[in-house]
């Protein structure tokens, strides 16, 4: 670990269990590695809400998570896992934007509404992780073209500023790219809600 953790919760065994519910959602070959402890361990303690030790890595826990890292570093899997660790309020629901681009393809602008409203769904969630922002595309609905996933986040700091609901996100996007993606504004809402937690450029694909 990268420092010692005071903590009431006991990292370690979070993690054996985390291991094994991997292998039950993903299967024998599914590996917790030491290498990506420092990652997980800042996960564990801001979804278990363990102030002390969130304070420790400069976690704000009224914040989301932006998880960024190369591709197949074991971002979308990790966050899967995180949905098993939070207590209801903290809960969440994993979306990945290409599923939200063809949503938009077919249904037009009330998609942006859906995941912008902050309706809790039918199991009492309301927080979403959005799944490899920048994957998806901008798109054409009756020839107007909308940068989707841009709309919703620019909503969804509106929800966090004003309703307190959170928003999480994978990327393999840089700062700088996601500011040429989705613009200046994003990028700056995006750093008034996230806080930034990122895999070295160099971790190997595990796929």
């Amino acid at each position: 670990m990268e420092t010692e953790i005071k903590s009431n919760y006991n990292y370690t065994e979070i993690i054996v269990w985390l291991e094994k519910k991997g292998v039950e959602l993903y299967g024998n070959h599914f590996k917790i590695y030491e290498t990506d402890y420092p990652i997980i361990y800042k996960l564990i303690a801001y979804f278990l809400k363990d102030e002390p030790t969130c304070f420790q890595y400069g976690i704000a826990i009224n914040k989301g998570i932006l998880l960024s890292g190369p591709i197949g570093c074991g971002k979308t899997s990790l966050m899967n896992l995180m949905r098993h660790v939070p207590e209801q309020e903290g809960k969440f629901i994993l979306k990945p934007t290409r599923e939200i681009s063809f949503e938009f393809i077919k249904e037009g602008y009330e998609v942006i509404q859906r995941y912008s409203s902050g309706n809790k769904l039918n199991n009492g969630i309301k927080n979403y992780c959005f799944d490899d922002l920048g994957t998806e595309n901008n798109l054409k609905y009756f020839g107007n073209e909308c940068n989707i996933m841009g709309e919703i986040l620019l909503s969804r700091y509106d929800l966090f500023i004003n309703k307190k609901i959170i928003t999480h996100i994978t990327t393999n996007l840089s700062a700088g790219e996601i500011e040429n993606q989705y613009g200046n504004r994003v990028r700056s809402r995006l750093r008034a809600m996230l806080n930034l937690i990122s895999y070295d450029k160099s971790t190997p694909d595990k796929r």
